[in-house]
């Protein structure tokens, strides 16, 4: 029999190819680019099983931000456990209860990103989704700071999240489904 469940290379690829193709290619994150380029962007995945394990992951990719500046910012990628949405979506406050815990609420943020992410309000179909659609599930850990100072540098970031949804709207679903389909961790096999 073979296994056809992705491997974590195929799994690091894919979400490299997506962050290079989709975040940096579509431009939906002005501010990733440079992060990329200058190779300050760490992609981890982690093992974890359950929520209780996802936690301790999360905890240990904040103290490693702590202890390692040259770190701008941690997607951490768990393949394993909250691959539902409804589920994943109902993590989120979890996370953001242990920035708190650990007093870290205003040092870093996460953000959130799914295979079938729907923002509140659309229909999962909805291309504007895809502005948070990733070939995997993972939670993206950001520097407060930073983003306060690539915020303060941009001329438009109210404007950035309708022109993302304008831009995948023009793309339109269906390729959009191609495109996530091409950068899933099966594909990179």
């Amino acid at each position: 029999m073979i296994d056809s469940t992705p491997n974590n290379d195929a799994i690091l690829d894919a979400v490299r190819n997506w962050v290079t193709t989709v975040v940096v290619g579509l431009n939906l994150c002005p501010f990733a680019k440079r992060e990329l380029v200058k190779n300050r962007i760490r992609f981890s995945i982690t093992e974890a099983a359950n929520e209780a394990a996802l936690l301790q992951a999360l905890k240990e990719e904040l103290i490693l931000l702590d202890e390692d500046a040259s770190i701008e910012t941690t997607l951490l990628i768990h393949p394993h456990v909250l691959s539902n949405f409804r589920t994943y979506n109902d993590f989120l406050p979890e996370a953001d209860s242990l920035l708190q815990l650990l007093d870290r609420e205003g040092i870093y943020q996460i953000a959130s990103f799914h295979p079938d992410y729907q923002f509140g309000g659309t229909q999962p179909e909805d291309a504007e989704n895809y502005t948070n659609r990733s070939p995997v599930q993972m939670l993206h850990i950001l520097r407060e700071d930073s983003l306060e100072k690539a915020i303060d540098d941009h001329p438009d970031v109210e404007g950035i999240p309708e022109r993302n949804i304008a831009l995948m709207n023009e793309i339109g679903v269906e390729r959009l489904q191609v495109l996530l389909a091409s950068l899933s961790p099966s594909a990179a096999k």
